[in-house]
């Protein structure tokens, strides 16, 4: 199976302390550095996104948009 151009897939293991190590490939495709602050969103539902800092507002959005969002 061929890799979609920009999609990418690691895993990574959760220490004893719940911390988790982004692999060095993921932090040289999204440029994330030592003492970068990143934002961890959740979603119970969808789990888990790490957006890179440029694209974080508009993941913001799809991630707290609510299945009723037209009933505002």
């Amino acid at each position: 199976m061929k890799k979609p151009a920009g999609k990418y897939a690691w895993t990574v293991t959760v220490g004893e302390k719940g911390q988790i190590v982004i692999p060095k490939q993921a932090r040289d495709v999204f440029d994330i550095h030592p003492g970068d602050h990143l934002v961890i969103l959740g979603d119970e539902k969808r789990g888990l996104a790490i957006p890179p800092k440029s694209a974080f507002a508009q993941f913001a959005s799809a991630v707290f948009e609510t299945e009723d969002a037209g009933n505002r």
